[in-house]
């Protein structure tokens, strides 16, 4: 996998690059179908496909502007190989990212917000329209990912006795760490922050 190395390009604000980040989410993790791509086994697609696709359907960025946005973007959500494109992880479309499977840290953390906790409690962390749980290494990141949809709540995962149970983890391209579910007896609940 190459590196992209962070691009200024001039005239690209930053809301160009939201924009940009968020077309390509769209249509990298969900929804490719609705601009005529097909994603290969892995999720990724031939760049200059990417783009030609956006641009038939009335969306136009450059080489440039995508380079820009991949590098640019604080969580790492996509990854360029030679001429391809993917999404990192965060799909609800069927795609196999071939990652090993991995030994957690002793404890993972999930960001979320009070109003999901009775249903946490109750059945766990699940996938919902995805194909994994997300977790994050560090309690921060978890706090960033919870505060998108209000105050943040910030669970902890027994990562380690979830792995010597059996459950299998997987980390990211970008360091997310993924998993199946989470039951209720592995989550250690602490207060909003």
């Amino acid at each position: 996998m190459i590196h992209v190395s962070p691009v200024t390009l001039k005239g690209m604000d930053e809301r160009r690059t939201v924009k940009v980040s968020k077309y390509l989410s769209k249509h990298l993790r969900h929804q490719p179908e609705r601009i005529g791509l097909t994603l290969d086994e892995g999720g990724w697609v031939e760049i200059d496909t990417l783009i030609a696709a956006a641009a038939a359907h009335g969306f136009r960025f450059t080489r440039e502007e995508m380079d820009h946005v991949v590098a640019a973007n604080d969580k790492k959500r996509f990854a360029v190989e030679g001429t391809r494109i993917r999404a990192s992880q965060g799909h609800s479309i069927d795609v196999d990212l071939g990652l090993p499977p991995a030994t957690p840290p002793p404890y993972l953390y999930h960001g979320t917000v009070a109003r999901s906790l009775d249903a946490i409690r109750a059945e766990g962390l699940r996938p919902m329209n995805r194909h994994a749980v997300h977790l994050s290494a560090d309690r921060e990141t978890a706090t960033r990912v919870g505060a998108r949809r209000g105050r943040p709540v910030v669970l902890s995962v027994d990562a380690s006795a979830m792995h010597r149970d059996g459950h299998v983890f997987h980390v990211s391209a970008n360091g997310v760490w993924l998993t199946e579910a989470v039951p209720p007896r592995y989550l250690r609940f602490t207060e909003p922050h």
